[in-house]
C-alpha cells in the first residue's frame, strides 16, 4: 500500500525548500511579476514572511514538501504548491486543513492570477473587495476573500 502526503509543520532546517516552492509556484503562476519583484519577495518570504505566520506543508512520502500554507490571525497569508503538484489536491489538501483546524476565514489573492481565484471561489470563498496594489504597494491588485456562511 502507498503511502500518503502527511500534513505537518515543517522546521526551520525546511525552509530553504519552502522558499523554492514558493519561487516555482510564483513563477508557473504570477507571470505578470518582473523577475526583479520575484527576488525581492523571495528575500522577504526567508527572511520576513515564513516567521510571521503558522506553517503546514505536505511532504510527500520521499520527504520532499509538494506545499505550504501560512496563516495567521484567521487569514490565509500564503499557500503554494510545487508546480509538479498543481491539480493534485495538495492546495485543497491544505486550504481545507487551514479552515478546519488554523479557523482561516479570509484570504487576499493577486486579481492576474485567475486560476487561484477560481480555486479559492470553488473552495467556498466569495470576493469581499479590491485593493488597487499588493501589501507593497506595488500595482498588483489584490481581491479580498472570505469564505462564505453556511447555513
Amino acid at each position: 500500500m502507498s503511502q500518503l502526503p502527511t500534513l505537518e509543520t515543517p522546521h526551520l532546517s525546511d525552509y530553504p525548500e519552502l522558499v523554492q516552492v514558493w519561487e516555482d509556484a510564483v513563477r508557473a503562476t504570477h507571470d505578470f511579476m518582473p523577475q526583479g519583484y520575484i527576488l525581492l519577495l523571495r528575500d522577504k518570504i526567508l527572511r520576513q514572511y515564513l516567521d510571521a505566520v503558522m506553517l503546514v506543508c505536505c511532504r510527500a512520502p520521499n520527504g520532499s514538501i509538494q506545499g505550504f500554507i501560512g496563516v495567521a490571525q484567521g487569514r490565509v497569508d500564503m499557500l503554494f504548491v510545487a508546480p509538479a503538484w498543481h491539480g493534485h489536491g495538495v492546495g485543497k489538501r491544505l486550504l481545507r486543513h487551514a479552515v478546519s483546524v488554523l479557523n482561516a476565514q479570509t484570504l487576499d489573492v493577486n486579481e492576474q492570477n485567475p486560476k487561484a481565484l477560481g480555486f479559492y471561489l470553488h473552495e467556498g470563498f466569495e470576493v469581499t473587495g479590491r485593493s488597487p496594489t499588493d501589501g507593497l504597494g506595488q500595482p498588483y491588485p489584490l481581491l479580498h476573500m472570505r469564505l462564505r456562511k453556511t447555513v
